[in-house]
């Protein structure tokens, strides 16, 4: 369990970069690293929204 909490993590992480990037520089590393919206794209971005959701729903353990 302790490998899923890390990669959900290091997901959340990457998805915050982004967004980050996004809103200080218009630049979104995802799209330009594997292409707007392609098949890659959407799937590291449905990745980092379900790594977002496993984090709020088991934030309380992970505090612990």
């Amino acid at each position: 369990m302790k490998a899923l909490n890390l990669i959900a993590l290091i997901l959340v992480i990457v998805g915050a970069l982004n967004w980050g990037l996004v809103g200080l520089l218009s630049i979104d590393l995802v799209a330009l690293l594997f292409g707007a919206m392609s098949t890659l794209s959407r799937i590291v971005y449905t990745l980092v929204g379900l790594a977002g959701v496993y984090i709020a729903v088991t934030s309380q353990k992970l505090l612990k």
